[in-house]
């Protein structure tokens, strides 16, 4: 595709070169998009098709792609940390971002900052109803959910809740032995799915596999069909097993050939199993592709140079991309010690690992000389607790409890607001009373959105003693929730906070 250039919009969605090109046209003022992704992010591609419908339906805009992990000058710039990410330009000025896959949204900010599609018309999202049409926010919608948007509405027919559980259960019994993993026995996308394919191939055994990142309505579905909410899942005559720690101890005590015995799952002959030999585990290949026994030695060494070793582009401290740079706070935030290898100053390394790892982007971490996976994984796994879990099983301690955490979050600021969503896109009602009540006040408040983190939303309700949200805090103290604030702030009843917290004056 064409790159960053002079001249009107057109109705294209270009490729980003530089940032010098792109600071160039931003500078010209006309309205500019820039869609950050990711080859590996199905949302990115999802997304990509409303955004190409909606260039077309706003020609007198400029729209771009960037891919993200490889014009880290651009990401950081526009602190990318995650993908699908957008950012809007209104006469030479960035006034609006959009992460996570919600086209209602993108629609509506493209039309804010592109105006009317026809004179006299007001600005409205013409390619969700006509030109992007329902196959695509049907797709879009899945990825909508995962991200936490309320904002697309209903578009599968009524009987879709059935269609899906039919196709699970299809799929479930499709092969006597089936793995729902990331990526492709051949090309697991990430260390768990990777041990259980080794596991499978030492015990012998033909299994179908299905690659969840390929289609988010079956990954989403199947953690609500099986109750169990990470990957891989592994079934046996459409029953479920377990993860990679269940089919790893099942392995190692022998019963898992004995429950492939009872159901009745023939061995393979060893001649039919294709099976990779992987060193340690880490799906390091060597011979075959093409890397020195010096070059895997000295990779193998630097995996296994610290407990936890994370390779990314720059260091700790300077991060050169938006990914490494989550994968950095979410170890800091986890206060986990780590080693790392900054990938951009040695290509041999950069471009070897890749082979070894049978992983293309970074950064990439590891866990005791086990690969994890990237940004997206590791970002998944701690909102899912499940890195925590991970750590703790490998003898890795952090050094923050979870009511550590709390006391630091409650304390945050002095009036804080543990809410549905933000203040400026609450997410339930009651949230946004509150957050219009203060500023109705002009308090300043900080705001962290209990949505986004499990661990956090179960943990408060028993911190605190209190079952709902919103929750008010007063330099670590609770106020209240919903119907407490707007008591005060309705009736002026401010006794309780004169004298016990010494601020009258926060709401009046």
């Amino acid at each position: 595709m064409a790159g960053v250039g002079g001249g009107g919009g057109g109705g294209a969605v270009k490729e980003v070169k530089s940032k010098a090109a792109l600071d160039q046209t931003i500078g010209e003022g006309s309205p500019v998009i820039l869609h950050f992704w990711a080859p590996w992010c199905e949302a990115s591609k999802h997304m990509d098709q409303v955004f190409t419908h909606l260039s077309t339906d706003f020609p007198l805009a400029h729209f771009y792609r960037v891919e993200a992990e490889e014009q880290p000058e651009i990401s950081e710039a526009y602190s990318v940390s995650a993908v699908p990410y957008f950012v809007f330009f209104k006469d030479g000025t960035a006034v609006d971002t959009l992460e996570g896959a919600d086209p209602t949204s993108l629609a509506n900010k493209v039309a804010k900052v592109a105006g009317s599609i026809s004179p006299g018309e007001p600005a409205a999202p013409a390619s969700l109803g006509m030109a992007a049409g329902p196959t695509i926010l049907e797709t879009v919608q899945e990825f909508a959910k995962e991200n936490g948007s309320g904002r697309v509405g209903s578009l599968s027919p009524s009987g879709a809740g059935d269609l899906l559980k039919k196709r699970l259960e299809q799929l479930v019994n499709s092969h006597s032995i089936m793995l729902f993993m990331k990526g492709s026995p051949e090309s697991p996308k990430c260390g768990f799915s990777q041990k259980v394919v080794d596991i499978l191939k030492k015990e012998k055994v033909k299994f179908g596999s299905f690659d969840i990142l390929t289609d988010n309505e079956v990954r989403e579905g199947l953690k609500k069909f099986s109750n169990w909410p990470t990957f891989p899942q592994l079934y046996c005559k459409g029953e479920l097993l377990g993860g990679c720690d269940i089919a790893i101890a099942m392995h190692e005590g022998g019963e898992l050939q004995e429950v492939f015995k009872d159901h009745g799952v023939e061995i393979s002959d060893p001649s039919e199993i294709k099976a990779t030999e992987h060193d340690g585990g880490q799906g390091g290949i060597t011979g075959p592709s093409g890397l020195t026994t010096i070059l895997t030695s000295r990779l193998q060494g630097l995996i296994n140079s610290s407990e936890v070793m994370l390779f990314m582009k720059g260091k700790p401290d300077e991060p050169r991309c938006g990914f490494s740079r989550k994968v950095v706070d979410i170890l800091r935030q986890e206060k986990v010690k780590f080693g790392s290898f900054d990938i951009l100053s040695d290509d041999e390394v950069r471009q070897g690992l890749k082979v070894y790892s049978n992983w293309s982007s970074y950064p990439q971490l590891y866990i005791k000389g086990e690969l994890i996976g990237g940004s997206d994984i590791v970002l998944e796994m701690q909102k899912s607790e499940e890195l925590k879990k991970v750590l703790s099983k490998k003898g890795i301690s952090s050094g923050e409890t979870l009511e550590d955490r709390l006391k630091q979050l409650v304390n945050s600021s002095p009036v804080t607001l543990f809410m549905k969503g933000t203040p400026d896109a609450p997410r339930c009602g009651f949230s946004s009373k509150v957050v219009n009540a203060l500023k109705e006040k002009g308090v300043d408040f900080g705001s962290f959105d209990i949505l986004t983190d499990e661990g956090v939303r179960q943990g408060l309700k028993a911190y605190s003693n209190w079952p709902t949200f919103p929750q008010l805090y007063y330099k670590g103290e609770l106020i209240g929730g919903c119907d407490i604030v707007m008591e005060l702030h309705n009736n002026g009843d401010n006794l309780y906070l004169v004298y016990k917290y010494g601020i009258g004056n926060v709401i009046q």
